[in-house]
């Protein structure tokens, strides 16, 4: 027969093995979430050149529980990586900041493991602040054939950016040379009588329109 000494002795090492069996058997409850699925807002931002916008990304786990989050560079657990697959066009931050940098269209991808999600960011030029045309200045012999070509580029969040074919053409004298619309470089062609004409661009940035410099074309003999 057991003494009470024993069988307090006896007691605890009970009691120590049934800790070290729950331990054991509840140990998978207690593993690093795994992200299942992500989506990103807004899932398809628009912003200007030089601009920037603050993309967010939501995690859920095979569970459909939603996860928060953390911006990093491991990729792993609920820490979440942005890449932009078109940095010309847009860059994305660590943290998930989108800035644009050329007009065009860039795909952003904030990943966690083996789940991703994609959003297609959009770059505009809503911050033209002015649109210059070149050469300046052209004088052009009296021909059926002669040409001369311009070009318009638009300053945009302190970027220049070609516009040539987005802008629209215009001529105060259109008996002495035409203007045409689309064309990159835009190429006009001399007369056969001698004057001179004024040429400039207008760009059109949502409910504003931009007026270039005027260049002065002059034909002579």
């Amino acid at each position: 027969m057991l003494s009470k000494k024993q069988k307090l002795r006896l007691a605890g090492a009970c009691a120590v093995l049934f800790v070290l069996a729950l331990a054991a058997s509840c140990s998978g409850f207690f593993v690093n979430p795994t992200v299942a699925s992500i989506a990103i807002d807004p899932s398809a931002p628009t912003v200007s050149i030089g601009d920037t916008v603050q993309l967010n990304a939501a995690g859920t786990d095979s569970n459909g529980n939603a996860l928060t989050l953390t911006a990093g560079t491991s990729c792993t657990g609920t820490t979440v990586c942005w890449s932009s697959d078109t940095p010309s066009v847009a860059t994305i931050s660590t943290g998930g900041l989108l800035k644009g940098i050329s007009a065009g269209t860039s795909t952003i991808t904030a990943s966690s493991g083996t789940a991703s999600a994609t959003a297609t960011a959009t770059v505009t030029l809503g911050n033209v602040t002015s649109v210059l045309v070149s050469p300046d200045s052209v004088t052009l012999p009296v021909s059926s054939t002669a040409t001369t070509c311009f070009t318009a580029t638009a300053n945009a969040g302190g970027q220049s950016v070609p516009v040539t074919s987005s802008v629209t053409w215009q001529t105060n004298n259109t008996s002495l040379i035409s203007v045409e619309n689309g064309e990159d470089p835009m190429c006009v062609e001399s007369s056969t009588t001698t004057g001179t004409a004024t040429v400039y661009a207008q760009y059109t940035s949502g409910s504003n329109v931009i007026t270039s410099n005027s260049v002065t074309v002059t034909v002579t003999q």
